[in-house]
């Protein structure tokens, strides 16, 4: 089964063309070639309300499937990220991020300082994913394989949600 997915990029200077966004265009291409039919992208500010209202309207309104978010995970003040996803999300989904988390300090001690969540909105995970390309294709790499049978088991019970193509 084919799911549908949404990649939004939180950056304050992409946001204003400051900085060309590198990440969600490597994230969307990993995503395609893992089988996801990306049908959204998205990029907003670090700005709480914002990036909430992108995300309530990939899950709610555009019934999308899997939503990836890219940037705000840090330690700077304007990264906010983590705090507007646990806000909208009903499910935490603590392994996640966790593998994420291991999966980097595999290849730097600094992966510790990522502050990446994740979690379910009615039928739709949200993860976050760090900013920089590199990281957030080591990130996202670390945890396809099992997102994909996540999105598995919360399609299971019979849905005929349209969160999913055939």
């Amino acid at each position: 089964m084919k799911y549908t997915a949404a990649v939004i990029t939180v950056s304050d200077k992409c946001s204003r063309g400051e900085r060309e966004d590198t990440s969600g265009p490597a994230v969307k291409r990993m995503l395609e070639e893992a089988g996801f039919d990306v049908c959204y992208t998205g990029l907003v500010p670090d700005e709480k309300d914002q990036i909430q209202a992108e995300l309530i309207k990939c899950a709610d309104e555009m019934k999308i499937g899997l939503v990836m978010t890219t940037g705000g995970t840090g330690f700077s003040q304007r990264d906010i990220t983590p705090e507007a996803t646990l806000a909208v999300i009903e499910r935490e989904t603590r392994g996640i991020p966790e593998a994420m988390r291991y999966a980097s300090l595999q290849i730097t001690p600094r992966g510790c300082l990522s502050r990446s969540a994740a979690g379910i909105r009615g039928k739709t995970l949200i993860v976050n994913l760090p900013g920089s390309e590199k990281a957030a294709k080591e990130n996202l790499e670390a945890v396809i394989g099992a997102i994909g049978h996540g999105m598995e088991m919360l399609y299971a019970e019979g849905s005929t949600d349209h969160r999913h193509t055939h």
